[in-house]
């Protein structure tokens, strides 16, 4: 089996794969100063709720866009799963996609293996939409290339630098709000990030798609992919495996 782990900026997923098909995932918060051996006794005991052992992995692939967690992820694999985990940012490895940039070094792994899986998937041109600690808007041509993308804040960076800047106003938690206008200063503030939320995903589609010269498809991932797309037809698709199934191709490519 293969261990595909997506180390992000908040969360860490570990994800178990045997051939196409997910056998488990877990996450975790992203912490560095979380040790290798920490990082074994939780994922040990989670293995056996699932009825698996680290014996069953036989391989790993790692994607990392936090430098400070990467060696204690590495090392968790090389101590407790006898493997050398191959690595998305390494030189050698082949995407199975180019990156049309000037600077390629500077797009996310994540991102790279989100266009792998989303273009094998849905063919392109393509939009994916990535809720994470940043909401991320990457295209995917036609032919499945990288060629750019737009870096949003997050919906919770947004709520969280608006109850720190502005004194009065509370934290409030992610919501769909009943009505636009909010009659009390809770609801107001639901509004504004949701639906303000909303015509960000919009506006973005809307100008990506003019700028490309295509109708293309968007595909959503991230833990607020459901709760956004409802509220809109931007979004076509969504798809919560996108991660950890680009890794898997791109691990396949690599050993074939």
């Amino acid at each position: 089996m293969l261990l595909a782990i997506d180390s992000g900026n908040t969360n860490v997923v570990f994800a178990v794969y045997d051939g196409n098909s997910r056998k488990a995932v877990w996450r975790c918060g992203n912490n560095p100063k979380r040790t290798a051996d920490e990082y074994a006794v939780w994922l040990t005991q989670l293995f056996e709720l699932e009825a698996l052992s680290p014996k069953d992995i036989h391989a790993a692939i790692l994607d990392s866009v936090v430098p400070e967690t990467k060696f204690n992820i590495l090392t968790l694999c090389r101590e407790y799963f006898d493997c050398d985990p191959m690595q998305v940012d390494d030189p050698s490895i082949d995407l199975g996609l180019e990156v049309l940039l000037s600077q390629p070094d500077q797009v996310g792994d994540d991102r790279l293996a989100n266009g792998v899986a989303a273009f094998s998937e849905y063919g392109g041109p393509l939009i994916i939409v990535d809720f994470g600690t940043a909401t991320t808007f990457d295209v995917i041509d036609e032919n499945g290339n990288y060629v750019g993308g737009v870096i949003a804040p997050g919906i919770n960076l947004s709520v969280e630098a608006l109850f720190r800047a502005a004194s009065r106003l509370p934290l409030v938690s992610i919501e769909v709000p009943e009505k636009v206008i909010g009659k009390a200063t809770v609801p107001a503030m639901q509004s504004g990030i949701f639906w303000g939320y909303i015509g960000l995903i919009e506006g973005l589609v809307s100008r990506i798609s003019k700028e490309y010269g295509a109708d293309m498809k968007v595909v959503a991932t991230g833990g607020l992919a459901k709760i956004f797309a409802d509220a809109t037809g931007s979004i076509h698709v969504i798809d919560s495996d996108l991660t950890t199934r680009g890794l898997v191709q791109i691990f396949r490519r690599n050993i074939a």
